[in-house]
């Protein structure tokens, strides 16, 4: 198996750099470089200029709007967007419900929403997990009955999910619902798609260690969805969240930006002195170090094998909740070492007098600031698209037979 790129993907890496190097805003990539939070402008400018390259929807098919991009000039896009501090897509409509949509929608669904994720007319967010059912997702308890009367045919949803990132900048949420109690877990629940301005929708924030507001608490009371938006068969819903589940898992491995932190944390660890020796020196910390980069290069190589598997016509199974639990662990390791090599100047809350010094430091180390954040929100990696625990589980039972 042959895991470097053609002269054609070499081009086409050089072609997305050049595109980078002119159309990405310095003013985002300093954002995200220095650990900021974006603001729903800043993702919806970026969102803009990628749908005006036609490059936005790059996995879905050339008919719908996407590129027509292979599996591995997929992966170079993606790759070359971490190192040039690009933002990230905003998943929830285009990675997520873009493709289920495409392979499960009917054809009027495909027409109304596929066009409207594409030029932003809409903002989505996802209702999976909830108070009871989050890494035991089969679990959800939102109910969805069905209601024909002399207003229509609709679902009246009542529950609550929780975790909702970015809900508080949505107006539309694609929601597991259980429409049959008496079925099996699996079985009884549906996949909706839910407009947040209905009545009866409440979306209170969740204020996370690092002070921001990404994540939110959603709650339904009566609320009334036309059954037209219901997204396959009722009752099969399972089938479409399993389907969303594996393509989050793999983006989540996220190796495009453990690469980008690691290249910062060695401009860290060269700079930042540890008994007058650069922190790189020292054993303990090199041996950390060397540790990643193996694990990253060796979680690189697996990628590759799985793309090129993907592009002979096989589909990721088990090897999605592999990238997933590797990639995690691994961006996780990466953050955490990168406090230790901030030292005081990684201090969540620092002083005015640190905040003071921090503007003197070398630019290795000012691009690093919002490393606490970082950290802190990195720890939410290896639970939320599934715990690592239930991967491993997942893994256990489609290679094992356990």
């Amino acid at each position: 198996m042959d895991l470097q790129f053609t002269a054609e993907e070499e081009q086409f890496r050089q072609e997305v750099r050049d595109f980078l190097r002119t159309q990405l805003p310095a003013r985002l990539s300093d954002k995200v470089k220095q650990g900021q939070h974006l603001s729903k402008a800043d993702m919806e400018q970026w969102h803009a200029i990628l749908h005006a390259r036609g490059w936005l929807a790059n996995h879905w098919p050339k008919e719908y709007g996407g590129p027509d991009w292979t599996v591995f000039e997929k992966y170079i896009f993606e790759h070359e967007c971490c190192l040039a501090h690009a933002p990230r897509v905003v998943p929830f409509g285009v990675n997520m419900l873009g493709p289920v949509l495409i392979k499960y929608g009917n054809q009027a669904q495909k027409n109304y929403w596929l066009p409207r994720i594409l030029n932003g007319a809409d903002w989505w967010c996802q209702g999976y997990s909830e108070p009871g059912a989050g890494s035991d997702l089969a679990a959800v308890k939102t109910s969805a009955v069905r209601d024909v009367d002399a207003e229509g045919d609709h679902f009246i949803v009542n529950g609550q999910k929780t975790w909702t990132t970015l809900g508080h900048h949505a107006n539309m949420i694609f929601c597991l619902v259980r429409t049959n109690p008496d079925a099996r877990k699996q079985e009884g629940i549906s996949f909706l798609l839910i407009d947040m301005t209905t009545p009866g929708i409440e979306v209170r924030p969740i204020i996370t260690l690092d002070g921001a507001h990404e994540v939110n608490e959603v709650f339904f009371t009566n609320v009334r969805v036309p059954a037209d938006n219901l997204v396959g068969e009722q009752d099969k819903g399972w089938t479409c969240a399993k389907y969303l589940l594996t393509y989050e898992r793999t983006n989540i491995a996220g190796i495009g930006f453990s690469v980008a932190a690691l290249k910062r944390l060695k401009q860290i660890a060269a700079t930042r002195t540890h008994h007058g020796k650069p922190l790189a020196d020292d054993p303990v910390f090199a041996a950390r170090l060397a540790r990643v980069e193996i694990d990253l290069d060796n979680m690189k190589t697996t990628n590759m094998r799985v793309l090129a598997s993907v592009a002979g016509g096989g589909a990721p199974g088990a090897e999605s909740s592999m990238l997933k639990i590797r990639g995690t662990e691994i961006r996780q390791e990466i953050f955490s070492l990168t406090r230790r090599a901030m030292g005081t100047y990684a201090r969540a809350l620092p002083t005015s007098a640190e905040a003071d010094a921090t503007s003197t430091l070398p630019a290795e180390l000012t691009s690093a600031s919002g490393v606490a954040g970082h950290y802190f929100n990195s720890r939410k990696l290896s639970i939320f698209g599934g715990s690592n625990e239930i991967q491993k589980n997942i893994i256990s039972k489609m290679i094992l037979g356990l």
